[in-house]
């Protein structure tokens, strides 16, 4: 019984590892785009920066799903990065076109999943994309308030809110437990259907109108 027991906190460990490994890897990748810079000497810094984070400022430990999915994570870190650069684009192009006052306003966006990690991991990409900022967080309704620059219309606000929820859906899909992921696709199929049935029922009396008119 006493081989066992080292091999037990063995495997124990590369659990506990390869459950926060995500953590720290963000960390690390979050410390490289607050500063903005993707060079080595950033990630040394980084990786220092989580280890003092992890280690010497000892928090609750953070239960992850356990799961890591790299396509959809190679997939989310391309897309973030475009929507950086067409974020700063689309900044830039509001201050600079002097004819109109670019519309901002506070919006309230209802995340789908009830998880801390993901509900922080979305506010910090909604933050990091130019235009957008996180102003305050509801945790117990899982609620993000975000300053939006660029918004004139509804359509305009019901587009910023369906952007973060694309994102809440990204980072599920790379990081997210597979109850999460299921969660997401049934809503997504839901949301679907909704549309659909709201096409097909505006269809027929579109039809009959224009019988009418033929008649």
């Amino acid at each position: 019984m006493t081989p066992d027991l080292p091999q037990s906190r063995v495997r124990r460990a590369v659990i506990t590892v390869w459950r926060q490994l995500p953590f720290f890897v963000w960390l690390i990748a979050l410390w490289m785009l607050l500063w903005g810079q993707f060079t080595w000497l950033a990630f040394l810094t980084g990786l220092i920066a989580a280890i003092v984070v992890t280690r010497i400022f000892r928090l609750p430990p953070v239960e992850l799903s356990g799961r890591v999915n790299l396509w959809w994570g190679f997939v989310f870190v391309l897309e973030f990065l475009v929507a950086v650069l067409v974020g700063s684009l689309t900044v830039a192009w509001q201050v600079l076109d002097f004819r109109r006052q670019p519309g901002a306003a506070i919006i309230a966006v209802h995340l789908r999943t009830d998880d801390d990690l993901i509900m922080t991991h979305t506010g910090v990409t909604a933050s990091l994309i130019p235009g957008s900022l996180i102003v305050e967080t509801d945790r117990d309704r899982r609620i993000l308030y975000l300053h939006v620059i660029g918004v004139r219309s509804d359509a305009d606000v019901e587009k910023q809110r369906a952007s973060v929820l694309s994102w809440e859906t990204r980072i599920v899909r790379a990081v997210g437990s597979r109850a999460q992921l299921q969660a997401i696709r049934a809503d997504a199929a839901a949301a679907r259907a909704t549309t659909a049935r709201h096409a097909s029922g505006s269809h027929p009396s579109g039809h009959t109108s224009g019988q009418g008119g033929g008649r």
